[in-house]
């Protein structure tokens, strides 16, 4: 019985000295690296709270409003873009890993086999969006006016020698139509969640040089607090690294 009081009295001592840090996340990999570093936090005073979101609006909207602490789930251009749009002013507090966008299909083994008039569905945000143009020009499907213009949208398609119909979704649905076209530009976390493997199933993926690392981010304001310091220390362990290697066997790629 004395044990079980002192065990009690441990746990509300926790309790009351733990600080809580609450951090929106898409499912896979961000949630499940975020569960992974929670008992590291807690023995530095951080009850983390991992909030699990399908999109990629709110996680932003809510933390620029001081509803959440922070975020993981997205890459550096896609929150300069989002800043831009919206009169936000999030940051960047870390680079934890890169998650390849790849272009898949249910119909085709290979990129060369798309036919004419083929349907091709991309992201419709701007970043996104424009990676996957970028993508596809690098392996030659199509041509863009600037192969260096991370914002391209398919009006800035120079060439499409075999007329693709392009279409664009949001990033979270576009898994849920691959058997329906015969291409689509997929972002690894959907991916995983869809059970594809980007290594084996993607038809072309991103290369190690891409420029699109999965960023940890939140307010200007909160960027210094001792929470957020010890998240990013807990995330840049080699446990974190192993722990990313092992469990996505290089479909997500550690980038520190």
């Amino acid at each position: 019985m004395k044990k079980l009081l002192a065990v009690v009295a441990a746990v509300a001592a926790f309790s009351a000295q733990a600080e809580t840090l609450t951090v929106a996340a898409t499912p896979v990999p961000h949630a499940e690296i975020l569960e992974f570093v929670k008992p590291a936090l807690a023995k530095e005073g951080v009850d983390l709270k991992v909030k699990v979101f399908t999109d990629y609006i709110q996680p932003n909207v809510q933390v620029a409003e001081k509803r959440l602490d922070a975020n993981f789930f997205q890459h550096q251009p896609y929150l300069d873009e989002f800043n831009k749009a919206k009169g936000t002013q999030l940051v960047s507090v870390a680079g934890v890993h890169l998650e390849p966008l790849g272009a898949y299909s249910s119909k085709y083994k290979k990129l060369d086999e798309l036919p004419s008039t083929a349907t091709v569905v991309i992201p419709n945000d701007a970043t996104n969006g424009g990676r996957a143009l970028l993508l596809l020009d690098k392996a030659g499907v199509i041509k863009l006016k600037d192969n260096k213009n991370i914002l391209s949208t398919v009006k800035d398609i120079a060439e499409n020698s075999k007329n693709l119909k392009f279409r664009e979704l949001e990033a979270a649905t576009i898994p849920r139509v691959l058997t329906q076209v015969d291409l689509a530009l997929i972002n690894t976390n959907y991916a995983l969640e869809a059970k594809l493997n980007p290594e084996s199933d993607a038809l072309v993926i991103e290369g190690s040089d891409s420029p699109y690392v999965n960023i940890l981010v939140t307010r200007a304001d909160n960027k210094d607090a001792d929470a957020v310091k010890k998240l990013v220390a807990a995330l840049h362990t080699p446990q974190v690294k192993k722990f990313i290697e092992e469990k996505y066997k290089g479909a997500v790629k550690p980038a520190f």
